[in-house]
């Protein structure tokens, strides 16, 4: 991973294990008072990350993790998702639009709705991943592709 693209932020001490992913869910109410929120609440909200280093691995109090929290590294993971295949170049910048599709049964659903955006976000178009795993109900042309939130 390249050190750049690498942000430090506090996690519970119970799962600061490099490989575990997460979406960041914001902070909560006991947090506001904390002196170390700054480096807790520097990821973005609904984001995908994973942990990559562990620091030196002094335990700090937390009142949200009984066993503390420690240091970690941390990257920004693509968000993957299906969208419309003249829309699917690499390199693009686009706004997302989720299908609104209301048939939650469908297989592909959680691909063409990623829960790490929302309608009107703004994404680059990183890859190319294929073809959409199956054909949509709606016989949408669909696309695989990893996305990355435009800053």
């Amino acid at each position: 991973m390249e050190e750049v693209n690498k942000i430090i932020t506090l996690c519970g001490k119970d799962w600061a294990k490099i490989g575990v992913e997460f979406i960041f869910l914001g902070g909560k109410q006991e947090c506001e008072n904390c002196r170390l929120k700054n480096i807790c609440l520097r990821l973005r909200e609904g984001a995908k990350y994973k942990i990559v280093g562990l620091r030196d691995g002094a335990v700090h109090e937390c009142p949200l993790h009984d066993e503390g929290v420690v240091a970690v590294e941390v990257v920004e993971l693509p968000i993957v998702a299906l969208i419309d295949s003249k829309m699917a170049v690499e390199g693009a910048k686009i706004r997302f639009e989720g299908k609104k599709c209301n048939i939650l049964d469908c297989e592909m659903y959680n691909l063409c709705n990623p829960v790490e955006l929302k309608e009107g976000d703004s994404v680059i178009v990183e890859k190319i991943i294929g073809d959409a795993p199956a054909e949509c109900k709606k016989g949408f042309s669909l696309k695989v592709v990893e996305l990355k939130r435009e800053d």
